[in-house]
C-alpha cells in the first residue's frame, strides 16, 4: 500500500510538472479575417530547461488537430529527449475542432489545390503563427508539422511550395488529395536540403484510402534524392485511434535519427568505409549540424567516440591516434581516454618514453576505487617492461619525462 501511495505521488508530480510547462493562448488572426473562426486557440509546451539556459534555442513542432495529437506528441518528445534520442522541442498545437473549423481549414478543390478558406489557414500558419512563435520564443531553424487524415494531407502543401518552411512532415493516415503524387513528383526531386517525411497506414483506413496511401508511398520510394528521407509504417493489426500513439514515436525516431548516437545502420552505411581522417571529420560535422539545427550544444558523446575507435586504431597503422586523443582531451579533459589513445600512438611507434608519460597522465585521472583502475595500469606496466627489455633488464628511470605536447 505504501509503495502504491508513493507511485501515485510520483505520477501526480509528473502530471503537475507537465501542466506547468503548458499554456493556452487565444490568437486573433488577420489572415483568417472574414472567417467565423478567426480566433484560434493555441496550446504551447515549453521544456523545463528553457528558463535555465537563456542562450539555448529549440526546434519547433506545429501540431494540427491539437485536441487529439498535442498531448501524445509532447509526451513522446519528452521521453525521446530524456533518453537522448531527440532534442527538447517547443510544441505549438492549433485547435481545429471547436466549431467545425477543421474541414474549412483543410479543404481541397477538384484540382487538388487549396480553396479560399484553406489558403487563409495556410497563410495564418506561414505568415502569422511562425513569426509570432519566433518573436516570443527562442527557436532553432528546424521545424516539424504534424497532422492526421485531412490535416496530414493539408501539411503537404507546405512541402510543395518553392521554399518549404518545414524540415519534417508527419503524415498519420493521410486522406491524400487525388493528385498528390503528381504534386510530389514536381517537388521532391528538386529538394536541396534534408527533408524528413513520415507516413503511416493500416487496413483500418479502408481499401480505397489505404491503396492510395500505399501507391503514394511507392512514388516517394522511387525518388532518387538523398536529401529526401522518408519512412513508411503499416499498422495492420491496429486501429485508427491506436495508430496515433504508434505513429508519433516512429516518426520521432526517423526524424531525429541524426541527433542520436551513431547507430549500427548509420555506422554500416555512412562510416564503416571511411578512412581515419574522414571518420573524425564525419563525427565533428555530425555535432556541428546537431548544434545548428537543434540548438543542442552537445559534446561528442563518448559512445560515438568509441563507435569509430576501430577505424582510428586499425586503419593507416594508427597514424591518427594522436590527433584523436588530443581532440578527446579537449572535450573530456577529466577522462583518461584521450591520454590512452595518445599513449597507444607512441607505443606503436616504439617511443616508450612518451607512451609512458601519457599512460601515466591517464592513470592519474582514474580514482583508486574505479574497478577499471588496475586494468588501465597494465598499460604502464607493459611499457615499463618494454623499456626494461630495451635496457638489457636494467630498471628504467621514469622521472622527468618530456612534457612536450601534454597540454598541461
Amino acid at each position: 500500500m505504501k509503495k502504491l501511495y508513493i507511485n501515485l505521488l510520483l505520477l501526480l508530480s509528473s502530471v503537475i510538472t507537465f501542466g506547468q510547462n503548458i499554456q493556452m493562448e487565444a490568437f486573433k488572426s488577420s489572415e483568417l479575417s472574414g472567417e467565423i473562426h478567426n480566433n484560434r486557440t493555441l496550446k504551447i509546451y515549453v521544456p523545463d530547461s528553457y528558463q535555465e539556459d537563456s542562450d539555448r534555442v529549440y526546434p519547433l513542432a506545429i501540431i494540427l488537430d491539437a485536441e487529439y495529437l498535442f498531448d501524445i506528441y509532447v509526451a513522446n518528445s519528452r521521453l525521446f529527449a530524456a533518453k537522448d534520442k531527440a532534442p527538447e522541442q517547443i510544441v505549438v498545437g492549433i485547435f481545429q475542432n471547436q466549431r467545425n473549423e477543421r474541414k474549412k481549414d483543410c479543404e481541397i478543390d477538384m484540382n487538388s489545390m487549396l480553396t479560399q478558406s484553406s489558403s487563409k489557414f495556410y497563410k495564418f500558419i506561414k505568415n502569422e503563427l511562425i513569426g509570432y512563435i519566433e518573436d516570443n520564443y527562442r527557436i532553432s531553424p528546424f521545424r516539424t508539422i504534424v497532422g492526421s487524415t485531412i490535416t496530414a494531407n493539408f501539411s503537404n502543401y507546405f512541402l510543395i511550395e518553392p521554399t518549404p518552411i518545414f524540415n519534417a512532415y508527419i503524415n498519420i493516415n493521410p486522406s491524400y488529395s487525388n493528385d498528390i503524387a503528381d504534386l510530389f513528383r514536381g517537388k521532391v526531386p528538386t529538394l536541396n536540403s534534408n527533408t524528413y517525411y513520415y507516413l503511416s497506414n493500416g487496413k483500418y483506413n479502408g481499401e480505397e484510402k489505404s491503396k492510395l496511401i500505399e501507391t503514394t508511398y511507392y512514388v516517394l520510394k522511387n525518388f532518387e534524392n538523398d536529401k529526401f528521407k522518408y519512412k513508411y509504417d503499416e499498422f495492420d493489426h491496429s486501429t485508427k485511434i491506436s495508430s496515433l500513439g504508434q505513429s508519433i514515436p516512429g516518426a520521432l525516431a526517423h526524424i531525429f535519427d541524426m541527433y542520436s548516437s551513431i547507430s549500427k545502420d548509420e555506422f554500416r552505411n555512412e562510416v564503416a568505409e571511411l578512412n581515419p581522417a574522414e571518420a573524425i571529420e564525419y563525427l565533428e560535422k555530425k555535432y556541428v549540424e546537431i548544434q545548428y539545427l537543434f540548438g543542442a550544444n552537445l559534446k561528442i558523446r563518448q559512445r560515438d567516440i568509441f563507435a569509430i575507435e576501430s577505424i582510428i586504431i586499425d586503419k593507416e597503422d594508427g597514424a591518427y591516434l594522436e590527433e584523436y586523443g588530443k581532440m578527446i582531451n579537449r572535450l573530456y579533459p577529466e577522462s583518461p581516454i584521450g591520454d590512452y589513445y595518445i599513449g597507444q600512438y607512441y607505443e606503436t611507434g616504439n617511443n616508450y618514453k612518451k607512451a609512458l608519460k601519457y599512460y601515466k597522465n591517464g592513470f592519474a585521472k582514474i580514482s583508486s576505487e574505479d574497478p577499471n583502475s588496475d586494468g588501465y595500469y597494465q598499460n604502464v606496466e607493459r611499457v615499463l617492461a618494454k623499456q626494461k627489455s630495451l635496457n638489457g633488464g636494467n630498471e628504467v628511470d621514469t622521472e622527468g619525462v618530456d612534457t612536450e605536447d601534454t597540454g598541461k
